[in-house]
């Protein structure tokens, strides 16, 4: 066997297998009481400094809201207006401005964002962060508490006591499931967001072809749009920040343009538009409209499109920085460019098919054409980045299987690339502007995604105010009656576009969900495997004492992710192998959300009670180097376990030992971990059969190279762990 240490991998390029582990991992081994775990803070922390607010104010233009600021490109284009009156109009640039109003600046700017688990937003953020504090589900342990967030007092403050809600959830598995459905359903229509987003924002950009040029047929507009998709997804690997940089000036120029040209439309067609901010004109729009006006709301929703990634989006900012740009530029153009958008349309009531590119002045055409293209590329960047969050925080909740996760930052954890769901979101979203080219069906589609996200970030909020932060029950009442009301009206109107292509996101969310519940119901089986057949230091020992069981030289890395003892593969290790290694580690990474670990805590390490055997959990942070097949790391373990055996009374085994340690390293390194597979019985029901074999093929095409990182593929002695039904 080859026992040469393999080449090195930054650790930002994978995903930690114990990050789904269940718990902390030794509970035989601890750090010390009364202090915090000594790690290096980030520099760039949600406490900037105003110019630094103001510089990331400025970066969130080309990520966080260009799905929403590019909104005005196909709001009225997807509406099924049928010969509008100037007062269909009022009502509905009046319906607009309270959505923005209500759901953009209250709901999400000013009190999503303060809701934040950890620095990170969206549904899985939000479920997190339940979890957590109510101390329920195998997430509840994943993440230590030496990393809170300093910016949130009142969460502390009023942890104190649990709630009834809360209680009921610890003690009732329906309702475990039932949070646990309604964050994978909020988490799978985000994503779907980031397919339909980049495709009818471009779509609709690009379509303005038409107008000048005739000629240009629908094929080409869609050919073209593809073409453009393709470029951006090619971009994403260079990170957000840069991707920002790039993009931010392109945003800037949209948002001071379109709402430019609606101040001109508003003096030149409508000035008296702004009368339509009276809420008595939305009253008036559905007493006349009734089912017809309900249904038009399918279209009307879209004007807050890409709210979810203003919070979604979070762990690439901070909390400032986004509600600044939001309520001092974004929400001001948006009110404008309605305004003027709507005021050409009463002029010219059946231009609303096009109702953004016929309200552009003939002499700024071009420029804003430009502008509207490069913005609708931008737009993409937003649920993009979005997704590449979620997918993120649901890795490393073990709730998706394991895909390759770059960090891209060195100064924000949160800023993270996949360029397998790159790909794979690049493929979905030209195969949705080719199959489904028309503009009305994918902003159906897109009207049910908008919805049903939003609705669920109400749920989960509604439930972060009961539990966490202790909310009065007249505000909670309050703000639960307003915006699930509102959102409850936007739902029952878009599904029924369900056969117009409202059944996209459904059938993206289906399968999304289907593949994160095979992921978490594999996971499950195995940790209960784990927990019921662990091993413990007796029967160590017993398997030690076992006289065709040999102490072979050399050291030993066994990865493992077992609290309270060890991983039941360590007795399939030895029985197949009879031996075990001079000097075995037991190693288990501890993933930090800080970016670097302080070198005098990144590696503990404690003696286990028997010969040569040692428990060492690494921890580490986001932005840390880890090479776990280099010298310097096994040098380091091995200094550590010195130390460890040199605090215990000395005797001349014990000496012994100490010199002995080294000798091992000479003699070789390996590093061991245990492959999971599962023995399908007779007695195995069909569901478990297929829902097994499922997690086996994502678990086997899925998997990081870790916890073996660094390590050849011919150093890896994989030992199956049966599951016996």
């Amino acid at each position: 066997m080859d026992r040469q240490p393999g080449p090195a991998h930054a650790l930002p390029d994978v995903v930690i297998d114990s990050a789904s582990g269940n718990g902390h991992p030794f509970n035989y081994l601890h750090f010390p009481q009364g202090r915090s775990t000594n790690l290096v803070q980030p520099t760039d922390n949600k406490e900037t400094g105003r110019w630094s607010n103001l510089l990331l104010a400025y970066k969130t233009l080309g990520v966080v809201f260009g799905g929403l600021v590019t909104s005005p490109l196909y709001v009225y284009p997807s509406m099924h207006l049928n010969s509008p009156t100037e007062e269909d109009y009022l009502g509905i640039y009046s319906i607009m401005f309270w959505t923005l109003t209500l759901i953009g600046v209250v709901k999400y700017a000013s009190i999503a964002l303060k809701a934040d688990d950890q620095g990170e937003g969206g549904t899985f953020a939000l479920y997190s962060l339940l979890c957590r504090k109510m101390n329920i589900g195998i997430v509840s342990l994943k993440h230590s508490d030496i990393n809170s967030n300093q910016s949130r007092p009142v969460l502390r403050e009023n942890t104190r006591g649990k709630s009834r809600l809360g209680k009921l959830f610890e003690t009732s598995i329906v309702a475990r499931r039932a949070l646990l459905f309604t964050a994978m359903l909020g988490t799978c229509m985000l994503i779907g967001d980031g397919i339909l987003t980049p495709a009818i924002s471009v779509l609709s950009a690009m379509d303005g072809l038409r107008d000048p040029f005739p000629s240009v047929t629908k094929s080409l507009v869609e050919t073209l749009s593809a073409v453009v998709l393709v470029i951006l997804f090619l971009l994403q690997k260079f990170g957000t920040s840069r991707v920002s940089f790039m993009f931010s000036p392109i945003m800037g120029a949209w948002t001071l343009s379109t709402p430019l040209v609606g101040i001109y439309s508003i003096i030149h067609h409508y000035p008296s538009i702004f009368k339509a901010l009276s809420p008595h004109y939305i009253v008036h729009f559905f007493l006349r409209n009734r089912k017809k006006g309900w249904l038009m709301l399918g279209g009307t929703i879209l004007c807050i499109t890409g709210s979810e990634a203003l919070f979604a989006d979070l762990g690439h900012f901070n909390r400032s920085s986004i509600q600044m740009a939001f309520i001092f530029t974004i929400y001001p153009s948006l009110v404008l460019t309605y305004a003027g958008q709507t005021a050409y349309l009463i002029k010219n009531p059946n231009d609303h098919m096009d109702g953004f590119y016929k309200f552009i002045p003939k002499t700024v055409y071009w420029p804003i054409f430009i502008i509207a293209t490069l913005a609708a590329i931008v737009a993409s960047q937003s649920l993009i980045s979005a997704t590449f969050s979620v997918i993120k925080q649901s890795v490393v909740l073990d709730y998706f299987p394991r895909v390759k996760v770059v960090h891209t930052s060195s100064k924000k954890e949160g800023e993270v690339y996949s360029p397998e769901v790159n790909y794979i979101l690049m493929v979905f979203c030209v195969a949705v502007i080719l199959i489904f080219g028309d503009g009305q069906d994918i902003g159906n589609a897109f009207g049910v995604v908008v919805s049903l996200v939003m609705l669920i970030t109400t749920i989960l909020l509604t439930l972060v105010m009961i539990i966490i932060w202790r909310t009065p029950p007249l505000l909670v009442a309050l703000y639960f009656i307003v915006f699930f009301t509102m959102e409850g009206v936007y739902v029952s109107a878009v599904l029924t576009k369900i056969s117009e292509g409202g059944w996209i996101p459904f059938a993206i969310s289906f399968i999304l969900a289907f593949i994160m519940f095979g992921w978490y119901y594999g996971r499950q089986r195995k940790i209960e495997y784990e927990l019921t057949h662990k091993i413990d230091l007796e029967r160590l020992r017993m398997l030690l004492s076992d006289p065709e069981v040999q102490r072979v030289p050399g050291l030993c890395f066994f990865y493992t992710n077992i609290q309270d003892g060890m991983t039941p593969i360590l007795e399939h290790y030895i029985k197949s192998m009879r031996s075990l290694h001079k000097v075995t580690i037991f190693t288990t990474l501890r993933y930090s959300l800080v970016p670097k670990v302080a070198p005098e805590e990144r590696i503990v390490v404690e003696k286990l009670g028997l010969q040569g055997v040692y428990a060492c959990v690494i921890q580490y942070g986001y932005a840390d180097f880890l090479n776990l097949g280099g010298d310097d790391f096994v040098s380091e373990v091995i200094d550590r376990t010195e130390n460890c055996s040199s605090r215990l009374p000395c005797d001349p085994s014990q000496v012994q030992e100490i010199s002995e340690l080294r000798q091992e390293k000479i003699a070789g390194v390996i590093h061991v971990r245990g492959r999971t597979r599962f023995y399908i019985g007779k007695n195995t029901s069909l569901f478990d059969r297929f829902m097994l074999a499922f997690y086996e093929v994502l678990h086997n095409n899925c998997r990081s190279a870790l916890p073996a990182l660094g390590v050849p593929l011919q150093q890896r002695l994989e030992v199956g762990m049966f599951y016996k039904a």
